[in-house]
């Protein structure tokens, strides 16, 4: 432990975390179904209204690593972590116009996930398996960001005990929660993470008004914490001749993170899991004011440039362990007293296992649906589908912790920032796949390798550290999310090899993929 360690931050903390883990372990009992059916242990019985699926998707989208590394971002690079306002905002008139249509076909027709559509409109294994693997190989190191938040957390609450395994050090509080986590979603499934959220989402808020009222008054007001912000933070610098700058950069990683976001299994998780469309529309008319909040806290960022904490020699251990991500925990630990933190703490933390846990329940149905049932064992009854899920999301949370533990924090990082390329990858099979039926299986295989291989391409000519590539074309220089310039060409090869072969149609397309505007949107 360090020397700022606080018993009561500590307590607190301790009685918060553990109440709101137990209600993951009764959660099992809301609306009770068959847990040997995947539809019921994977997406909740497909039964959770527009309040809950609300509380679920808030839990999904805002979590441990969103609400420590974003504010990172801002406090090391200033206004350019903006970006995810403008994303966030984007998002939803998409899942409004969209999503509807998706949740429709899979609940017609029993899919648990975007690889099951995508086999059912296409009637292509390849093509699904290609969804399936890109799916579970992106959520892995997304898990594994969210332990990096945890550890943040614990380290400001100054615990810190490891163990040594296989040469590594492994921190014993981490492996306590994530074990916690395992437990209760082996048990309940996705209503154990559902039921959390709204405990979450509540101290969330309780905590996001605490920062936006009481740290600026103590450092002065806002007119201060802006004033401490170097000029050249605050705001885009202009671009060079003969390109378009990094106000196009920032354009397109809003446009990518948008597009790829409800591609996420686990996100998309979220919105299979609603009792209707229109619980799926409401969501996404307000959603928003997550948005708002986002922009509320992503400012935490220039109050600990304000508030000075990294040159505080008590925080120094912290710094130099975590970097820029402990920066708002060391925040708090400066402005809050003891008891506070230790609410604070407890609500980033349960940010963390929340969404952890659906992601590891949305890789689950991934590996069981369309990589076991499909290639493996094609005839087991629905109760060995469900056992085989459930031992699934734990081998993924132990893959997670294993990355945390066996690989440095930037490799993790670096993983995620590939992973967010690939999801977008997946978009024109998913989406377009439901509207443009003429497009070719073979089509969007080529484009789906075309664009991963790209993206993939322009990652490693940054060292992947960069997610913005800079293209140039007669000597006009576009920097550009390598995601988006990715997706450019998984496109226009998947319209010209799917226009090339469409003189016979890709068969079996869902009717329920056809439908008209009344019953689309309706």
């Amino acid at each position: 432990m360090s020397a700022n360690v606080s018993p009561v931050a500590i307590g607190v903390f301790l009685v918060l975390f553990l109440l709101i883990l137990s209600l993951g372990f009764f959660a099992g009992r809301f609306r009770q179904g068959n847990m040997h059916h995947l539809d019921e242990w994977g997406l909740g019985g497909r039964r959770f209204g527009p309040l809950l699926v609300w509380f679920l998707l808030g839990g999904d989208l805002y979590t441990a690593y969103t609400f420590v590394a974003l504010p990172a971002l801002m406090y090391a690079n200033g206004g350019a972590g903006f970006f995810a306002v403008p994303y966030s905002i984007v998002v939803f008139p998409l899942v409004f116009a969209v999503f509807p249509k998706v949740w429709k076909v899979c609940s017609d027709n029993g899919y648990v996930t975007a690889a099951d559509m995508v086999e059912g409109l296409f009637r292509n294994r390849t093509l699904a398996l290609m969804i399936a693997g890109t799916g579970i190989v992106a959520t892995m190191p997304y898990l594994s960001l969210q332990l990096v938040g945890l550890e943040a957390i614990f380290g400001g609450l100054g615990l810190h005990a490891s163990v040594t395994v296989l040469g590594h050090e492994m921190d014993v509080p981490l492996l306590l929660a994530f074990g916690v986590m395992a437990g209760f979603t082996y048990n309940s499934g996705l209503r154990a993470p559902a039921i959390m959220a709204i405990a979450k989402d509540i101290l969330i808020y309780t905590t996001l008004i605490a920062c936006i009222v009481i740290i600026p008054a103590k450092l002065g007001g806002y007119a201060a914490v802006f004033d401490a912000v170097p000029p050249e933070k605050l705001i885009l610098p202009p671009g060079p001749p003969n390109s378009l700058g990094p106000q196009f950069a920032y354009a397109t990683l809003a446009l990518g993170g948008a597009l790829g976001l409800f591609l996420y299994p686990h996100a998309l998780t979220g919105l299979l899991a609603a009792s209707s469309r229109d619980a799926i529309r409401r969501n996404a008319v307000y959603m928003p004011i997550y948005a708002f909040m986002l922009a509320l806290l992503l400012l935490l960022g220039f109050m600990a440039l304000a508030a000075g904490v990294r040159e505080m020699p008590e925080f120094a251990d912290g710094f130099a362990r975590f970097g820029e991500i402990y920066a708002v925990p060391a925040l708090f630990n400066y402005i809050f007293p003891p008891w506070f933190v230790g609410v604070a703490f407890a609500a980033v933390a349960i940010g963390a296992l929340v969404p952890g846990a659906i992601m590891s329940i949305a890789a689950a149905n991934l590996f069981t649906r369309n990589i076991y049932r499909a290639y493996i064992r094609p005839d087991c009854s629905e109760a060995h589908e469900t056992m085989v899920a459930k031992i699934f999301s734990l081998v993924v949370k132990a893959g997670a912790l294993g990355f945390v533990t066996f690989f440095p924090e930037t490799s993790v990082v670096q993983l995620q920032l590939i992973g967010g390329i690939w999801m977008c990858q997946t978009l024109p099979a998913v989406l377009l796949g439901l509207y443009f039926k003429w497009l070719h299986p073979t089509g969007l295989l080529a484009g789906w390798i075309a664009g991963m291989a790209a993206g993939t391409w322009m990652a490693g000519e940054t060292g992947f550290k960069a997610s913005v590539y800079n293209l140039y074309v007669f000597g006009f220089e576009i920097p550009c999310y390598s995601a988006v310039s990715a997706l450019v060409l998984n496109l226009a090869v998947t319209f010209i090899v799917s226009a090339v072969l469409r003189a016979k149609p890709a068969g079996g397309a869902l009717a329920a993929a056809k439908a008209g505007p009344e019953e689309t949107w309706g």
